[in-house]
């Protein structure tokens, strides 16, 4: 938030104006403050907000607007007219930010345009309002914190449930070259103070901390020293008893307004349904809140429903048929996840389990090999998941039907966050809702349990469903589709139609002549003339219709019970075993008064079994398709060798979104390279030339824009065309000619800044020449980028944090005292 200049030759009553659009700040010193005429003073207490070494106030526009017409007339005080210099020069309206804000946006990220509705967020934030952002989960939310904080001045303070979650945040912000923190239980006191020096100095952007630690008495004591913007919060659900994830000391976050009465409050969440964003809005004390709605629909994820027999047959398939693509398995138990984890390994997968009962470690190196792409496949319970950001998950199966449909929409939503197609698959059967129902209800009160269940039937009919299943998860959050989405089971492969009058007779038939005392399994058997146990101690072998309906197998059985459980033939006496009873429309098709379709049972294909070698044969197909996809493996890999380097996960790089563009374009000159989607002027200093060789080695690019090698931050830039090229590609032979050229300007005394300047290179790319040279055993002038007490330094650290440190590590520990370069040139001197 932009604050009116202190002028030292005006009365504070003097410096006031009308803001188009926000709040108007005035700054007062504790001397004017006392000097104030009481109705100046009664407002000064209304609208404080607290400093370091003055009163800041921050009038709301209502406020203003009730007094003042169009800048003219008098203050609530009497105030004179504003002197001409203190006008529009020293004050930036909302609107006025939105340049700066894109300007951010194509600076540390890398993106020419905002997302759907992110811009009138980000207005929203910047004017000082207190503002919900209910926005699904990919769609964009932490831009529309993390840009106004950008562009703001002052820190922003984030709240964030999990330490994973922070620590993810942070690592892509700074990836990004923003100035970004965060302070936890992880984090040591003697970091935590430094932290808390560089947020008192004005020197950090984003700061992530836990609602505990926000809340402590020390830390909000502390935050009256800082010249605070924005309170971000995140996964804000977490407010509501009413939500599927609530946190008790989520519900004291309303303290921040008591507290910090003047600053604006931004609440996110991916999930609310109508009771949680109530909750938000008023647990979080937020004054008259803009309320954004974003479409929950994510249509670039499949969604799928799968019978649940021969659950881990269909994983294995599926991910046999997926080798390269990272995906989440969530279970019920912590038993199911070790059981499936271990199954998947031993079929030659890699796979990790993560859940509650492991320890902090085991659960930081499950998650961090996820992340890492060390593993393709993570095992877990729903405690893994909130926050991550990885970008490249390309599915997400849930093994067991989860309680609620908002937690199974937060949880496909890891799935294709940088929008590229992804699939959800969900097995069910009807056990799952049996075992879940009595999860739900147990140990609760009584209307907690009531609206559990209902939640829990709702997930249940999406399960069951023969319609568009986006539809029907849409419409759960008040949103409606138009049209089929074409992108589900159903809308794919449409069910076919039949008249099962009969078949629905016969199961009917079975109930009545076993006086309502079978199960959906027991009533299957029945029809089936299974002769086990349950069915001879009952004497149902006995009954007319027993064995009326061995012609079709379990499955087709099971799936046309259930749509006669949904068209309300039935319902289910759960106090009485899970009992069937006839309801009044059943009788009227048992009597044939009313005909009833059905919709014919499809079961899924099955992939051949898979063995090792075919799997080997599949990640080779992979990687030698069209030349685009060999360079995005190629690409691919250099990517995880960098994020290794550097001790950060490989989307923290670049998304795979990104590499994609890049193989498709293949963008060889620093122009094109800064137009690829994601790339940002950060990211370009610290990757881009390495990207750059890479593609030119590899072969012959498709594209080589012409034109000037500058970008400008200030607009849109224009992509290159991929039909048009302009000039004669590069060959490996030219980039070693090039790397000789550099190291021979090195020789001859130069700096890289000199010799980036004389060849007209980027000064990241002469130092990738230098390191090369110098790994190939060329000498280096070694003492101008390290010295031997640097060297001494860097080697002491290396020690403490185990020998061989990631290079993240490492310039964390040294305080960012030196960069990658000097780290990876140690590095090779203290290894030979």
């Amino acid at each position: 938030m932009h604050h009116i200049a202190e002028q030292a030759e005006y009365d504070a009553d003097r410096i006031f104006t009308l803001t188009e659009l926000g709040y108007c700040e005035l700054r007062f010193t504790n001397q004017q403050v006392l000097h104030q005429p009481p109705q100046v003073l009664a407002t000064i207490q209304k609208y404080l907000l607290p400093t370091t070494r003055q009163r800041v106030v921050r009038l709301p526009p209502s406020f203003l607007a009730s007094r003042l017409e169009a800048n003219r007339g008098p203050a609530p005080w009497g105030a004179r007219e504003v002197p001409p210099n203190v006008m529009p020069d020293t004050l930036t309206a909302a609107a006025e930010l939105l340049p700066a804000a894109r300007r951010a946006l194509k600076r540390y990220y890398g993106y020419d345009n905002f997302r759907p509705m992110q811009a009138d967020i980000i207005q929203s934030v910047l004017a000082g309002q207190d503002t919900v952002v209910l926005m699904p989960t990919g769609g964009g939310k932490s831009v529309c914190f993390q840009v106004p904080a950008v562009v703001s001045e002052g820190l922003c303070v984030v709240v964030s449930p999990l330490i994973a979650l922070m620590k993810d945040q942070v690592e892509a912000l700074k990836g990004n070259g923003i100035a970004a923190a965060f302070i936890n239980s992880s984090v040591g006191q003697n970091e935590a103070n430094d932290i808390a020096r560089a947020a008192v100095s004005g020197h950090l952007k984003l700061l992530y901390v836990s609602p505990e630690k926000l809340l402590s008495e020390g830390f909000m004591q502390f935050l009256t020293r800082v010249n605070i913007s924005l309170f971000a919060i995140d996964e804000a659900h977490c407010i509501s008893s009413w939500g599927h994830d609530f946190r008790p000391e989520y519900t004291k976050l309303g303290a921040l307004r008591t507290q910090f009465p003047s600053t604006p409050i931004v609440a996110l969440t991916a999930t609310a349904d109508r009771l949680t964003k109530r909750d938000i809005i008023t647990q979080l004390n937020l004054h008259e809140p803009k309320v954004f709605l974003s479409s929950f629909d994510r249509p670039n994820i499949n969604l799928i429903v799968r019978p649940g027999q021969d659950r881990v047959g269909s994983v294995v398939d599926y991910i046999t048929r997926h080798p390269q693509d990272p995906g989440i398995i969530y279970c019920l138990s912590r038993k199911t996840c070790e059981t499936i984890s271990q199954k998947l390994q031993q079929k030659g997968i890699k796979a990790a389990h993560y859940h509650a009962g492991l320890t902090p470690n085991q659960r930081s190196a499950a998650q961090e090999a996820f992340l890492q792409d060390d593993v393709q496949v993570i095992v877990a319970t729903i405690a893994f998941g909130m926050g991550i950001d990885k970008s490249n998950v390309r599915w997400v199966m849930h093994y067991n039907l989860p309680k609620n449909i908002e937690g199974y929409y937060q949880e496909i939503g890891r799935a294709g966050r940088d929008g590229a197609p992804s699939t959800a698959i969900l097995f069910y059967s009807f056990a799952d809702v049996m075992q879940m129902r009595e999860m739900v209800t147990r140990d609760v009160p009584a209307r907690q349990a009531q609206l559990n269940t209902a939640k829990l039937e709702r997930m249940q009919q999406f399960a069951e469903a023969a319609s568009c299943r986006r539809k029907i998860l849409l419409h759960y959050f008040s949103e409606t589709l138009a049209h089929d989405c074409g992108n589900c089971d159903i809308c794919r492969n449409p069910p076919t139609t039949f008249d099962g009058t009969l078949l629905a007779q016969k199961a009917l038939s079975a109930v009545a002549r076993a006086r309502e005392r079978l199960s959906v399994t027991l009533l299957i058997d029945v029809l089936r003339g299974m002769r086990n146990q349950a069915v001879i101690a009952g004497g149902y072998d006995q009954i007319k219709t027993y064995g009326a309906g061995a012609d079709l197998p379990y499955l087709d059985w099971y799936s046309y019970v259930h749509q006669m459980l949904n068209d309300g033939l039935f319902y289910i006496a759960y106090e009485e075993g899970y009992a069937l009873k006839i309801t009044p429309r059943g009788y009227e098709v048992l009597k044939g008064e009313l005909p009833l379709p059905l919709k014919k049972f499809q079961p899924a294909e099955k992939a051949e079994k898979p063995t090792r070698a075919s799997r080997k044969a599949a990640t080779e197909a992979a990687a030698t398709g069209s030349p685009e996809a060999r360079l995005f493996e190629h690409l691919r890999q250099l990517r995880k060798q960098l994020a290794d380097e550097q001790g950060v996960p490989p989307y923290v790089v670049f998304s795979d979104a990104t590499l994609q563009e890049m193989a498709q374009e293949q963008p060889t000159s620093r122009m094109a390279m800064l137009a690829v989607s994601g790339v940002g002027m950060k990211k370009f200093e610290t990757y881009g030339e390495v990207f750059i060789q890479a593609i030119v080695q590899h072969g012959p690019p498709r594209n080589v824009p012409a034109g000037d090698d500058e970008l400008a931050f200030g607009g849109p830039t224009a992509r290159p065309k991929a039909d048009k090229p302009t000039k004669a590609p590069a060959d490996p032979a030219a980039v070693n000619d090039s790397e000789d050229a550099t190291f021979q300007l090195h020789r001859q005394g130069l700096s890289p800044l000199q010799i980036a300047e004389q060849r007209g290179l980027a000064e990241s790319t002469v130092k990738v020449h230098l390191e090369r040279a110098y790994t190939k055993g060329l000498a280096l002038r070694l003492e101008e980028f390290v010295t031997d007490t640097q060297l001494a330094e860097i080697a002491a650290a290396r020690t403490q944090l185990g020998g061989a440190p990631a290079l993240r590590d490492l310039f964390d520990h040294l305080r960012e005292k030196y960069d990658y370069f000097q780290l990876r040139l140690a590095g090779i001197r203290l290894r030979k």
